[in-house]
Formats: structure tokens, sequence, C-alpha cells
């Protein structure tokens, strides 16, 4: 089945993540990646286990007999994100501790996350996209 990406920033994160809401019941799986901006010096991103983890979702996204949609987050660069009080660490419906953050969204809440330690391994990628 198709992965359906859309992608949001720090400045229109709102606007986006309502059309995104509003889009979940179409959806069989909505997951939110909140990642780390690239380095425009490097177009790699700036934090490590984003570089590691990306691919590892991507491929067990892509592989997914189901419809998936995902909304990566861009948190900004590391100044930005170091910030205590970066809009989504202060986000009670987030509670943001570390990028990258993989969640799955059902029921207009938070039904599982993959925090930045966990977040590139396969058989928890596996657990919280099959997860009901």
């Amino acid at each position: 089945m198709p992965l359906k990406t859309v992608d949001a920033t720090v400045s229109n994160f709102n606007q986006v993540f309502e059309n995104f809401k509003s889009e979940a019941p179409k959806n069989q799986i909505n997951l939110l990646l909140f990642l780390a901006d690239k380095d425009p010096s490097t177009s790699l991103s700036w934090c490590p286990d984003c570089v590691r983890a990306e691919p590892v979702i991507y491929k067990k996204l892509e592989a997914s007999s189901s419809d998936v949609a995902l909304l990566r987050a861009f948190v900004g660069d590391r100044p930005t994100w170091r910030n205590p009080s970066h809009p989504w660490r202060v986000d009670a419906r987030f509670n943001l501790k570390g990028v990258p953050t993989l969640m799955r969204w059902e029921n207009d809440t938070v039904e599982g996350r993959l925090e930045d330690s966990e977040a590139h391994i396969e058989h928890k990628i596996n657990g919280l996209i099959a997860s009901k």
C-alpha cells in the first residue's frame, strides 16, 4: 500500500497537523515522526540518531501492507531544538524529549511511541505499526 508523507516545521505545524488529523480516519496507520532539520552545509541531519533511524523507518513503512500516513515534523536546527521551551517539548500531546521520535496517532491521541534510542530498531517499528 502507499506511504503518504507530509512535512511540517515548527512554523506551519498546527495547520499541517490539523489537516493530518482530519485525514487520519481514511488511513489504517497514522504516524508522527519528529526529526532534526538537515544541516544546509552537508545536506545531512545534525542528529546522528536521525541519520541512523530514518532509512530503517522508511524501509519498514514502505514495506507495510497497510495504508500509512506519515507526518514528518522537523524540530529545527540544534540551537532551536535545545531550547527547553521548544513548542513540542512543552506540548502535553507530544512531551517530546529527543529526536527522532516515532509516534502512532489513533483516536486523536498518541497510542504508542519509539524514542530516540529505539526508533531505529526494526522489531520495535514493526510492533508500533502492528499495535492496535
